[in-house]
C-alpha cells in the first residue's frame, strides 16, 4: 500500500529546499539497488538534516549505514568537533556508503564500522546525544534496550519504518518484520522515561526524547 500518495510526496518535494548536489547523486545512484526503498530520500532526509541542526549534536550513532545518505543528512547539524559513528552490517553497501563518505566534506567528521551492531555499540565509549536505529527490524527492540538507558536528558533516538509498509496496520500482523516494528513500537509506548511521536513521514519515523 502506498502510505503517502505519489501526488501528496511529490509536493512535499516540491517545497522542501533541495538536495545538495552529492546527496542528490546518491539517490539517483540508490535507486538501482535492489533494495532501494531502503533509502530515507530527499523529504526524510532534510528532517534529519534540520533536527540534527536544531539538536546540534556532538556524538551521533547511527545504526544501518545502507548507501551513506542519512549519515550524511545527520552530519550536517554536528556541533564543533562532532563525530557521527555509523554502523552497516552488509561489507558491500559499507564499501558503497564510505566512498560517498569520501565525496563529501564532513569526511573526517563520519567513522565507518562493518559488522553487527550489537557488538560494535558496546565497543564505542561514547555518549549519544542523537541515535538513529534504521537496521534489521528485528532488533531494534535490542538496540533500544542497549541504547535508551544510558542516555542523558534530552537526547534523541530516531526510529524509521515504524509503519512497515502500512503491514502494522492489518490485522492479523503478518510476517516477522511487522510483528517486530508493532513490538518495538509498544515496547517504546510503555517506556516512562521517554517522550514519544510517531511521525507519519515516509515509511514512519518514531521521534524519542528522554525526560
Amino acid at each position: 500500500m502506498d502510505l503517502i500518495h505519489p501526488l501528496v510526496q511529490a509536493y512535499a518535494e516540491k517545497f522542501t529546499s533541495a538536495e545538495d548536489p552529492l546527496l542528490g547523486k546518491i539517490n539517483q545512484q540508490t535507486q538501482s539497488h535492489v533494495q532501494a526503498h531502503m533509502l530515507s530520500g530527499h523529504v526524510q532526509g532534510k528532517l534529519l538534516e534540520l533536527l540534527s541542526g536544531l539538536i546540534k549534536p556532538r556524538r551521533i550513532l547511527e545504526i544501518g549505514s545502507f548507501t551513506g545518505y542519512s549519515a550524511l543528512c545527520l552530519a550536517k547539524g554536528l556541533a564543533p568537533g562532532g563525530i557521527l559513528h555509523t554502523i552497516e552490517l552488509r561489507e558491500e553497501d559499507a564499501a558503497v556508503a564510505r566512498q560517498n563518505f569520501n565525496l563529501s566534506e564532513a569526511k573526517d567528521k563520519i567513522i565507518l564500522h562493518t559488522g553487527n551492531a550489537l557488538n560494535i555499540i558496546p565497543t564505542l565509549a561514547e555518549a549519544w546525544d542523537m541515535v538513529f536505529i534504521d537496521a534489521d527490524k528485528t532488533g531494534y527492540i535490542d538496540y533500544y534496550k542497549m541504547i535508551a538507558p544510558g542516555l542523558k536528558k534530552g537526547a534523541v533516538i530516531l526510529a524509521d519504518n515504524v509503519l512497515f509498509h502500512g503491514e502494522v496496520l492489518e490485522q492479523p500482523l503478518k510476517g516477522k518484520n511487522a510483528k517486530a516494528i508493532q513490538a518495538f513500537n509498544e515496547y517504546v509506548q510503555q517506556d516512562e522515561t521517554m517522550e514519544k511521536l510517531l511521525l507519519t513521514v515516509r515509511d514512519g519515523l518514531m521521534l524519542i526524547i528522554k525526560k
